[in-house]
């Protein structure tokens, strides 16, 4: 069977608006300034498509967004990368665009989100023939999908009735519950692809090790980023840990979200688990290099002499 896509994704879309150098403890009625500023393609989802494209994937994308300018400009970038949005679903009255705003403290940050429409995208928004026609799906964000997560298992399930592979990046849970269709979506995904914190989390289990044995009792695939560690993957009664590429970090906003687009490559392409994750880290270690998730897979020049 031809398959028009090697990835489709359905997930939430917006900007990220990052301030540098500000104080970690911000007093009220105040006015601090920030030593630099930067927007970029913010939201998991969209900065995965944005970087999968970039490394030579055919990548479809559906996301629920506002007719507001932010959103013009989420998709502009998108589309300058050769993301296929045929299906986004434009909404005229209601909500506007998700916007995250991160304040940066030298390492540590404060993340503030105004969800908007990714709060709202439910099952009537997906185009199921057209997420079908690829052989990869991915979700990231659970939590941010309100309206959709109680749609989700039958639409995992329908997908991997045509044929695809299936994984998921949870990201945060903002209620820290990491409840919800989640367990029914670990029993159906191919892969998983938590940091050491989420995994930990989801698992209740003290030490990132006894987190990915129990995720591996579920999912084929557990790949877990462990951020300056590099990664650590178990399939199979496997366990793998591999080294992360050393580079200065001028910013770390969507490392993970990039990990996860260098390991999709990469197994799609048919490598080893281990050679997954050594690309995963390779690609996280080259989305540091420039502010915010996309913007080093934005110059063409970059991408290809760092991953040469």
């Amino acid at each position: 069977m031809t398959r028009l896509f090697d990835v489709t994704i359905a997930g939430e879309i917006n900007l990220d608006l990052i301030l540098y150098g500000l104080p970690e403890q911000m007093p009220l009625e105040r006015e601090l300034l920030a030593r630099d500023f930067r927007l970029t393609l913010g939201s998991s989802s969209a900065i995965l498509a944005h970087n999968l494209a970039a490394l030579g994937l055919r990548v479809g994308f559906i996301t629920r967004m506002g007719t507001d300018v932010l959103g013009s400009i989420a998709l502009g970038r998108l589309s300058e990368r050769g993301v296929d949005l045929a299906r986004v679903r434009h909404v005229a009255e209601g909500s506007s665009t998700g916007v995250t705003v991160l304040l940066d403290h030298g390492g540590q940050r404060h993340i503030l989100t105004y969800p908007g429409t990714m709060f709202e995208m439910t099952a009537a928004d997906l185009d199921m023939k057209y997420l079908a026609s690829s052989r990869h799906f991915h979700l990231s964000s659970l939590f941010l999908h309100k309206a959709l997560q109680p749609d989700l298992p039958g639409i995992f399930r329908e997908l991997k009735g045509a044929g695809l592979t299936l994984s998921l990046d949870t990201n945060d849970d903002p209620e820290d519950l990491w409840g919800g269709c989640l367990d029914e979506l670990l029993g159906l995904v191919d892969i998983f692809l938590p940091n050491d914190n989420e995994a930990r989390r989801i698992t209740g289990k003290d030490t990132v090790e006894a987190a990915i044995e129990a995720l591996a009792a579920r999912v084929p695939i557990v790949a877990v980023k462990c951020g300056k560690r590099g990664s650590q993957v178990f399939s199979k009664g496997r366990h793998w840990l591999v080294p992360s590429r050393t580079v200065t970090p001028v910013d770390t906003i969507g490392a993970g979200d990039s990990f996860n687009a260098g390991f999709l490559t990469a197994y799609l392409r048919g490598d080893t688990l281990d050679r997954c994750a050594n690309f995963g880290n390779c690609t996280a270690a080259l989305s540091t290099l420039r502010a915010g998730g996309t913007e080093s897979f934005r110059d063409h020049n970059l991408v290809k002499e760092f991953l040469a």
